[in-house]
């Protein structure tokens, strides 16, 4: 078992506290020190300059599912060069009619080197190994997929 921490703070500041009025920006701080500035996003009145918590919880499972899949790929013995993805998240009513990121692709384009290459079928099971292990999408309901590109060799 591991613990892991955040810190949120918002202040109201001089303004007022009408809908239309508020902030919606505020500061996530981690026990490392580091701040991220964040905001709604600007559909819900938020900042546009700074991240949203629905943009960081696609960018969560994007980077949990690349670091996994570079765990797997290097206990496997493949040598990753790079590693990008383009992810997408989309908000929209779930079936109980809430709001929620009900589905967020992935698009991981994988560059690799050394004299080990995976082929389509093993790089198509590094990405399935790294979907089932990673912890972030083990914890939640949205529906992951990952489209693939070709690997760059």
């Amino acid at each position: 078992m591991s613990e892991h921490h955040a810190t949120i703070r918002w202040d109201r500041g001089e303004r007022g506290f009408g809908y239309q009025e508020y902030s919606r920006d505020h500061r996530w701080t981690f026990p490392n020190g580091v701040t991220v500035e964040a905001s709604a996003a600007p559909k819900y009145l938020g900042n546009e300059n700074l991240v949203d918590p629905e943009e960081a919880f696609v960018a969560s499972l994007s980077s949990c599912h690349m670091l996994t899949f570079l765990a797997v790929a290097s206990i496997k013995g493949f040598e990753v060069e790079s590693y990008e993805d383009d992810a997408v998240g989309y908000l929209k009513p779930n079936a109980d009619k809430k709001m929620a990121i009900t589905e967020v692709v992935l698009r991981p384009k994988v560059t690799f080197s050394g004299e080990k290459r995976p082929q389509p079928v093993e790089l198509d099971e590094l990405h399935h190994r790294a979907h089932n292990e990673c912890f972030i999408a083990n914890s939640v309901k949205t529906d992951i997929r990952v489209e693939l590109a070709q690997a760059v060799h």
